[in-house]
C-alpha cells in the first residue's frame, strides 16, 4: 500500500508491507505525529494502538528510510540514519527516495496518510 508522510511541508512517499503489522498500521491512518528525534538516527512517536507482531522476525538491521514499529514500546521509529540489527524492531514500510525532511533537529509535526490509487 502506497501511503505519504507529510513532514514540515515536504511530501514523502511510502510503500507499507503486506503483512499483518503492515495492515494494520494502515488501518490507524490518517496519524497526526509529533515526531521526536532519537539518537540522531530515528525519528519516534507514540502510536494510538498496538500492532501485531506474531510471526516477525525477533528483530531487524533496519536501513535508511525504514519505517519501523519497536515492539517493546509500542512505538513508530523512522530510520534517516543507518543503524545496526536490534531486536523487537519490526519493518512496517520504507520511505521510497530521500529522508532529508527528517533529519532536523528536534519534534517534527507529521501527518500520515494513504495515497488514493489516482495519485
Amino acid at each position: 500500500m502506497k501511503i505519504r508522510l507529510l513532514v514540515e511541508g515536504q511530501t514523502l512517499a511510502a510503500t507499507l508491507e503486506d503483512t499483518p503489522a503492515g495492515r494494520a498500521f494502515a488501518n490507524m491512518l490518517p496519524l497526526e505525529l509529533n515526531l521526536q528525534d532519537y539518537h540522531a538516527i530515528e525519528k519516534i512517536a507514540d502510536l494510538p494502538g498496538s500492532l501485531p507482531t506474531s510471526g516477525e522476525p525477533e528483530g531487524i538491521d533496519p536501513d535508511i528510510g525504514d519505517i519501523t514499529l519497536y515492539a517493546p514500546w509500542g512505538n513508530l521509529a523512522i530510520f534517516y540514519r543507518d543503524f545496526g540489527y536490534a531486536r523487537g524492531l519490526v519493518r512496517l514500510g520504507r520511505i521510497e527516495g530521500s529522508t532529508a525532511a527528517l533529519e532536523g533537529k528536534g519534534p517534527l509535526d507529521a501527518r500520515i496518510e494513504r495515497m488514493d490509487a489516482t495519485q
